[in-house]
């Protein structure tokens, strides 16, 4: 039987307090996140991460000194495997996790999947929404890093999937109690996705066309047609213009309007300093500051059944499907899904 390797991505996040310098400056020197001739790069990296290493140390220090996300991804890893090791499927996938900017890093992976001799590679990004910032950045980093370690097994990668049916109904089982537990009451559904700079965007990033069909889709599944629900954006760095409006606009318009929040993290599949603290923490107290009567905040999909069984389809699909597709280093703003998308 064929043996698969499924390669899952995620951003990752320091696991002590003194990686965060270092993982901030990994962050910063990414050409797909600070777009700069390499010399300027490298010392603007130098300087944003030297100059927020120790917030956000104090971040991570309400999180116990580390982040959680990797530790959320193994697990989310381990559910996948189990998920697909349907009949006969047992040793024929296994589920390795890259991080792009802490450790384990794609250069370290590849060699552990080389090793393990697969006859195809499936790329599975957790980032819902494509992004050249997320998961173009995370692909053409794998490239690199299995080329160098010689790994020349046929690969196929899923580059998005905004509206995949497991993903949407996962969001919508997760935020349907807490719907029916206010209900009554004069309540918004605020879907929160990570903001990108303006410029990113008019360039030709999909993310946040891709943000809104995720939106829509989960409102269309609940089923409530009263039901009142924005979109907005967080995690702003820089003078840059960024996506609007911000997740703190809506909160202060919420509270000026008299009206409870449940806020939805529709970008993010795991926990992790931006739900943990930004969302819960930081803009849990901005929304007492502002007046909101409640503020709740519905939890990251994580291991629900319903989101790993829709990763568990679009494996199967994608190892059904009759052709390879191109290495997913050549993508581009102009084809950003270009690789095989399941997202329909």
């Amino acid at each position: 039987m064929a043996k698969k390797a499924v390669i899952l991505f995620n951003l990752g996040g320091p696991d002590s307090p003194e990686a965060v310098e270092p993982f901030l400056f990994n962050l910063f020197y990414d050409p797909a996140i600070i777009r700069l001739p390499t010399p300027l790069r490298w010392l603007v990296a130098k300087l944003i991460s030297r100059r927020r290493a120790p917030i956000a140390q104090e971040i991570y220090a309400e999180l116990g000194g580390s982040s959680p996300i990797l530790p959320e991804t193994e697990a989310q890893a381990r559910a996948l495997e189990s998920a697909l090791a349907g009949p006969g499927g047992a040793d024929s996938y296994r589920v390795f996790i890259v991080m792009r900017y802490w450790h384990p890093f794609a250069a370290e992976v590849a060699k552990e999947v080389k090793a393990w001799q697969p006859d195809e590679v499936l790329l599975l990004p957790l980032y819902p929404q494509f992004s050249t910032t997320t998961t173009e950045s995370s692909f053409k980093d794998w490239t690199r890093a299995a080329k160098s370690a010689g790994l020349t097994a046929k690969t196929r990668a899923i580059c998005c999937y905004p509206v995949e049916a497991g993903f949407i109904a996962a969001h919508a089982a997760l935020i349907a109690p807490k719907l029916d537990e206010m209900a009554g009451e004069k309540v918004r559904l605020l879907f929160s996705a990570h903001g990108l700079p303006q410029k990113i965007v008019d360039a030709g990033d999909p993310y946040q066309r891709q943000v809104e069909e995720t939106a829509a889709a989960i409102v269309a599944t609940l089923g409530r047609p009263d039901l009142d629900w924005r979109i907005c954006y967080q995690s702003r760095v820089g003078p840059l213009k960024w996506l609007e409006p911000s997740t703190e606009a809506e909160i202060a318009r919420a509270g000026g309007e008299g009206i409870s929040l449940i806020v939805v993290p529709i970008a993010f599949v795991s926990e992790h300093s931006e739900t943990l603290v930004e969302l819960d923490v930081e803009y849990g107290k901005l929304a007492r500051v502002e007046g909101v009567a409640e503020y709740h905040r519905i939890r990251t999909l994580g291991i629900h059944p319903e989101f790993i069984k829709g990763l568990a389809d679009m494996i199967f699909s994608l190892s059904d499907a009759s052709e390879p597709q191109k290495e997913p280093g050549f993508m581009t703003t102009d084809t950003p899904c270009d690789c095989l998308s399941l997202a329909s």
